[in-house]
């Protein structure tokens, strides 16, 4: 196929709005990228990547990188918070490797976000930082892009990036964020300095009342990132300032040891309520599309937020190339298919993300028949994890 003839403007530059420029930069689109920060650099600390991620960064070249500085664990475990015994096991070996093509692995967000933004300067991507694009508007077949130091410019096609937090969103969906009452704690420390007899081989998640808490090796297995979630009692009296330190240590006092001991190894001066959006059908607005958390922002609890943003730069860049005559794309018609595939699948992952928190913190006797149906799974069927380990995107 031929290059592309266009200009695109993404507003945010993220995991998912530096994924989308390098996707469309490749395709031979120029591509102008506005973060409204100092510099590149993404908070935060491990993420997980399934195969529906590695995939895709295999297709642009960048798997081998970003494995070099991460954690192919051999299994995702689930115990009980409260107990610690093990209720089910994924093998991530090469069955499920081949299965899927491609592993599961896990990073720090740092390092796959350094990986995305240099491939995409490489590129020829035009990178800018602290400007903020605080409007777009559809002029006929243009997008017009403001930045809030009060320059504009002017492209075929807009695309917002700008996260849960979503000014541009407003012009789509006049939503506000949605509480989970759950906030998350977090912590990546050098395993030495932690001192933790934890395996780390694998992803540990244990699920417990109204908690859980999350393990799993960084940085060749050098590091040791932890997550600790639960629901915050301030959220549920009512209080504006939720899920401060002093809610951490009482949350876990009803579970395993092991899980008290880990919870003594995360950050204190900060922390992460927990929000999604409620899902909507339609993401465009003339010749502008939201993509990644501003269209969709999941809960984590299916590890999937960034390769959503993944699949949706991969497919806005397919069906562009797909949907170009002589080069020049039909960006009208390319944005309806984008939402068209995308927003049933994100969707979906946004209300099953929901459903299986609610799962996870089960108490009483829903508690044990949870952990039932979980020692008893077929762990050699796919049925219940093909939908989302194994989608690929039509348009790429």
């Amino acid at each position: 196929m031929s290059e592309l003839s266009t200009h695109v403007v993404i507003a945010g530059g993220g995991i998912g709005g530096a994924a989308t420029a390098l996707a469309l930069a490749r395709a031979g689109a120029r591509v102008t990228l506005f973060e409204r920060a100092p510099e590149f650099g993404e908070v935060g600390a491990g993420l997980q990547i399934g195969p529906h991620g590695s995939r895709i960064l295999e297709s642009w070249g960048l798997l081998d990188e970003v494995l070099a500085s991460g954690v192919q664990p051999d299994n995702l475990v689930f115990r009980d918070a409260i107990t610690a015994e093990t209720l089910t096991t994924v093998d991530l070996g090469p069955r499920f490797r081949e299965h899927y093509g491609g592993p599961y692995f896990v990073t720090h967000r740092s390092d796959l976000h350094a990986a995305l933004v240099g491939a995409a300067r490489q590129a020829g991507v035009e990178l800018f930082t602290g400007r903020t694009v605080v409007d777009i508007v559809t002029d006929g077949p243009r997008a017009i892009v403001t930045t809030d130091d009060g320059a504009t410019c002017e492209a075929d096609v807009a695309v917002a990036m700008d996260g849960l937090k979503s000014r541009l969103r407003a012009k789509v969906s006049p939503d506000d964020p949605v509480a989970s009452g759950y906030v998350a704690y977090r912590g990546a420390f050098p395993r030495d300095e932690v001192g933790l007899d934890v395996d780390l081989h694998d992803v540990v998640g244990y699920i417990g009342p109204r908690c859980h808490f999350i393990q799993y090796p960084l940085r060749g297995g050098t590091m040791l990132n932890q997550v600790a979630v639960f629901e915050s009692p301030g959220y549920r009296a009512g209080e504006q300032d939720w899920g401060h330190p002093e809610e951490l240590d009482a949350a876990f006092a009803h579970c395993h040891e092991r899980v008290r001991e880990g919870v003594r190894h995360l950050w204190r001066d900060r922390w992460w309520p927990m929000y999604d959006r409620e899902p909507v059908e339609n993401w465009i607005d003339g010749r502008m599309i939201l993509l990644g958390d501003a269209a969709h922002p999941p809960l984590q609890y299916l590890a999937s937020g960034a390769v959503m943003a993944l699949e949706d730069a991969t497919c806005l860049a397919g069906y562009a190339r797909a949907g170009a005559s002589g080069g020049i794309p039909d960006w009208s018609q390319i944005l309806k298919q984008v939402n068209a595939e995308r927003a049933p699948r994100c969707n979906r992952v946004i209300t099953t993300g929901r459903m299986w928190g609610e799962l996870w913190h089960l108490d009483g006797t829903a508690r044990l028949a949870r952990n039932e149906l979980f020692r008893v799974r077929d762990t050699e069927s796919w049925k219940y994890t093909d939908w989302l380990w194994g989608y690929s995107c039509a348009g790429s």
